[in-house]
């Protein structure tokens, strides 16, 4: 990370994963950026935003490929921090070029309700809000990411199998879940892919897309994430429009752009009937 310090390294390193991204079929994306761990490096906020933000538009224009940005609080930091992050990054958020607010980094031991005062400044905002929830932590968190911070999505969160009242009302209100396969299984927070709740969530109505997460870490993009699942799930064509259908619905991007990608999707589910 440390090679990334003026504004042309952070385009760069977001331009090559919208390359990549392109090559496996990608349409829409939704990045997280962490201003606060560059800024410990004195690395200010607006060369993290900017350079993203300028290979967004790289992306849109040259690939075809439409993203929104989302600025996460890390929770291995002071709450303070994030309170300071925010407050950089509200007038990007008022004006929508940062999509909304999200929360990762360890959670055992950090809560969501730590963050309640931030998450309810944005929700006055009209900010979208999500969170990291459930991951390697338990379902009590994905719950306290609802009750607390009036999350719209919920990061990574494998867990409602173990509070069925919860997974119920995920279904009902339609509260997405981005799952990232890979990750989940090399961060030992499940032993196995077969272990991931994917039949379950299917079963239960509970809508959640599959993600990447930090690609070049973890060495698995969005389509290694995609075939893992398919090798351990063997889903149906039918099962996976509606997966992909509702991470349309549970994007952030504009109506508009999302029926265009619901015809993309159409059309590709009309080819292989």
């Amino acid at each position: 990370m440390s090679v990334l310090v003026v504004e042309e390294d952070f385009e760069t390193l977001a331009w090559e994963y919208f390359v990549r991204a392109k090559k496996e079929g990608v349409a829409h994306a939704e990045v997280f950026l962490d201003p606060q761990a560059h800024a410990e490096r004195g690395v200010p906020y607006s060369t993290v935003f900017s350079g993203y933000q300028k290979a967004c538009e790289r992306a849109k224009s040259q690939l075809g490929i439409t993203a929104e940005l989302i600025v996460c609080f890390l929770r291995h930091l002071p709450v303070e921090s994030a309170e300071f992050t925010y407050d950089l990054a509200l007038s990007d958020l008022k004006s929508g070029a940062i999509a909304g607010i999200g929360l990762s980094s360890t959670e055992i031991g950090k809560p969501p309700h730590r963050y309640s005062s931030i998450y309810a400044a944005a929700e006055k905002e009209n900010i979208r809000r999500t969170a990291h929830a459930g991951e390697e932590a338990d379902v009590t968190y994905m719950r306290g990411a609802l009750e607390h911070l009036h999350v719209q999505r919920v990061d990574h969160g494998i867990k409602l199998a173990e509070d069925p009242a919860l997974m119920a009302e995920f279904a009902r209100r339609k509260i997405m879940v981005t799952m990232c396969p890979v990750s989940n299984v090399l961060l030992h927070c499940v032993n196995a892919m077969k272990d991931l709740p994917v039949r379950t969530y299917l079963e239960h109505g509970v809508p959640f897309s599959i993600n990447s997460d930090d690609p070049a870490y973890f060495g698995g993009y969005v389509l290694d994430n995609y075939c893992k699942v398919q090798e351990t799930f063997h889903l149906t064509k039918s099962e996976w429009k509606k997966i992909a259908v509702q991470s349309i619905d549970g994007s952030w991007c504009l109506e508009s752009r999302k029926q265009e990608i619901r015809a993309m999707v159409e059309e590709v589910a009309a080819a292989y009937e």
